[in-house]
């Protein structure tokens, strides 16, 4: 059985980006039945207790789509909350370093991020990735397993309809802006890129919630 991992700040604390009502919402109807499916499946296949990533990936190899789905969906947005945070710092040290070696430094990256977002056509994902030493823009569909290709993911924005429109409607880039200037958690994500340079697996499902001191 796994758990509705838990938000890392209150319902209020991301507004007005995302509103109480929005949060509530996507986390305790959307998340949650994400995991309730992902433990209903596993019982009827009566597997032996194991961790979300292990699920995602033995339900990818034996094909199973709506396990896999449900699964990788209940990561992504575990992945979601962390990658926000109430007052967010900004990028430092050899995350900041990074970002400045990008096509246009941080205002071409941040320019970059919402052009990928505002193009996603219907329901996804828009990564923050280190790839092969590089700050990278990958893309997902629905509930695709392949979230990073070969990379370490560092945040990840959620341009499902359900996680914005409450707020912005159909302005997807108003929702990305505020989100990227507001919200991106880049204390999280360098320490996703120190686990990366470190060859060390970053953060997962069962970690919960970022440190209530990287929010405050």
């Amino acid at each position: 059985m796994i758990e509705l991992s838990p938000l890392p700040y209150s319902y209020d604390a991301l507004e007005p980006v995302l509103s109480t009502r929005t949060l509530q919402i996507h986390h305790d109807r959307h998340h949650a039945k994400y995991v309730e499916v992902v433990n209903q499946l596993t019982r009827e296949l009566d597997w032996p207790e194991a961790s979300l990533e292990t699920i995602m990936a033995k339900a990818e190899g034996e094909s199973r789509t709506k396990l896999s789905q449900n699964a990788v969906q209940a990561w992504n947005h575990g992945f979601f909350w962390n990658s926000m945070a109430r007052r967010p710092d900004a990028a430092s040290g050899s995350l900041a370093d990074a970002i400045a070696r990008t096509d246009g430094g941080a205002a071409g990256l941040k320019k970059a991020f919402v052009a990928a977002g505002v193009g996603h056509f219907g329901s996804g994902w828009i990564w923050l990735v280190l790839d092969d030493g590089a700050i990278a823009i990958h893309q997902s569909h629905d509930g695709d397993p392949r979230r990073a290709g070969d990379g370490m993911p560092l945040l990840v924005c959620d341009v499902w309809e359900h996680a914005y429109y409450l707020d912005h409607q159909n302005d997807r880039a108003a929702f990305l802006e505020g989100w990227w200037d507001r919200l991106a958690n880049w204390n999280f994500a360098a320490r996703q890129m120190a686990a990366a340079t470190s060859g060390g697996n970053g953060w997962t499902y069962a970690d919960g919630s970022v440190s209530l001191s990287d929010l405050a």
